[in-house]
């Protein structure tokens, strides 16, 4: 287990003394069956746990006994075949509809601004926002090269799997933004950060929602949103726009198909509403329609 991420090794030491070391802390290793271990998830399901907080602790059950298994502790591991159940979020993720968008944008100083739009236009993570390099931004060839990721507490590294490692097509506005960005920035060596602060640091993804998206969100009337939701709201908008699950699963860089296909099968309210309505319009085409839908979302961009 010396090879994962540092992220990695404490989220499964979390899991392991939050929850299963006072459960199975005094037994053998030798002791512990399928049926015991089925019957720990049963009970955190029944007590309201969540299907995430189940599904992660099946998974360091089975890293913790596979790793006992290669190092000759056991000669099975029976972590196999555990069930959780259908894995449905408590609720559906957030996105923003296209008119919030832009006025968040537009609201957002620089280089905040620039950081948001790149996150929400491209669908990157904002840990390959903070790692990407001038270098990794190829404007004649119109893509991004996610090649890294960054967070506070492990710096710099690969991105989360080899999906992520991925080419991303760069849209007009983000590409004239970054040129602007590039413009009036003091780094712009290949290997220089494309977002850095004043001393050519790396900036805080944190310190910048803290600071700065939540208070503006909060300023102009929308709710407070963390960076995610902008990646949620490009999965979204791509659901919006027909692209096939396949394509949205290679621009997120998800090795997961269910957590792409967690996106598309909850649509927009407003492409519902244009959806019934344009079948009643099949057998009513004299009526018209009650409302103008929302602006498509490629109008932000257009």
């Amino acid at each position: 287990m010396t090879t994962i991420k540092p992220s990695t090794a404490r989220y499964y030491r979390f899991q392991l003394h939050r929850y299963l070391l006072p459960t199975f802390g005094p037994m053998r290793l030798r002791d512990l069956d399928n049926e015991s271990l089925q019957a720990f998830l049963a009970g955190k399901k029944e007590q309201g746990y969540s299907s995430s907080t189940l599904h992660g602790l099946r998974t360091t059950l089975g890293k913790i006994l596979h790793q006992a298994v290669e190092w000759k502790y056991l000669e099975e591991n029976v972590a196999r075949g555990l069930r959780i159940g259908e894995r449905v979020p408590k609720k559906n993720p957030r996105f923003l509809q296209s008119r919030e968008a832009l006025q968040l944008i537009e609201s957002l100083p620089e280089p905040c601004k620039t950081v948001a739009l790149v996150a929400l236009l491209t669908g990157l993570r904002i840990g390959e926002v903070a790692a990407l390099r001038w270098e990794r931004v190829d404007f004649l060839k119109g893509i991004l090269q996610v090649r890294e990721t960054y967070s506070e507490e492990d710096r710099f590294g690969t991105p989360k799997t080899r999906s992520s490692v991925r080419d991303v097509p760069l849209s007009e506005p983000v590409r004239v933004a970054l040129l602007t960005h590039r413009g009036r920035s003091s780094y712009t060596a290949p290997n220089d950060l494309v977002f850095t602060t004043k001393a050519n640091t790396p900036i805080s993804p944190k310190n910048l929602a803290n600071r700065i998206l939540r208070p503006t969100c909060v300023r102009i009337g929308l709710r407070p949103i963390g960076w995610h939701v902008l990646r949620h709201t490009h999965a979204t908008w791509l659901s919006e726009s027909g692209a096939t699950i396949r394509i949205a699963q290679d621009i997120l860089g998800q090795s997961d198909l269910e957590t792409t296909l967690s996106v598309y099968t909850h649509a927009v309210p407003d492409s519902k509403r244009h959806a019934v309505a344009s079948v009643a319009a099949l057998l009513f085409p004299s009526v018209p329609p009650q409302a103008r839908a929302e602006p498509k979302p490629q109008q932000l961009v257009s």
